[in-house]
């Protein structure tokens, strides 16, 4: 299926690059999240008639992922879990858990912007995960998980 991107998307292309992916990933992702439309020649003509206004829609949401990136700059997140001795935890600390200490902290955050890279935290520990606010912007963020006494 041939398609054209309506927004960056991570690892497949930039605003308005014409690609081909798997039906599947067109069908089921790409055109429901309104990422892409299909590359038939009344869409190309309706894309590059929008094609400023998409991309001022691009940057702005690049400039809006920064502000947030700065603010969230250096933060460091306290989660208290119950422990089962030796460190170990009591089921896990995961991307749920970590946005809802990034949101008591007084940040705007959602759960899917979070991103564990090894999975969810079974130890007690520090810890550092990635929020992804937009494809080209990822900010660190420590999380220290203490046991409950």
């Amino acid at each position: 299926m041939e398609i054209i991107l309506l927004e960056k998307v991570e690892n497949l292309g930039n605003l308005g690059d014409r690609v081909r992916v798997k039906n599947g990933y067109g069908r089921n992702f790409l055109l429901p999240e309104g990422k892409a439309v299909r590359a038939t020649p009344d869409n190309v003509r309706e894309f590059e008639a929008r094609r400023e206004e998409l991309e001022q829609a691009a940057a702005d949401a690049l400039t809006r992922a920064h502000g947030r990136a700065s603010a969230l700059e250096g933060l460091e997140v306290t989660i208290t879990a119950r422990t089962a001795g030796e460190g170990r935890l009591y089921g896990s600390v995961g991307p749920v858990d970590i946005a809802d200490a990034i949101v008591a902290a007084g940040f705007e955050v959602e759960k899917k912007e979070v991103r564990t890279p090894h999975g969810p935290i079974r130890q007690v520990g520090e810890y550092e995960v990635e929020v992804h606010l937009h494809t080209d912007v990822d900010v660190p963020v420590r999380v220290v998980v203490v046991g409950e006494e």
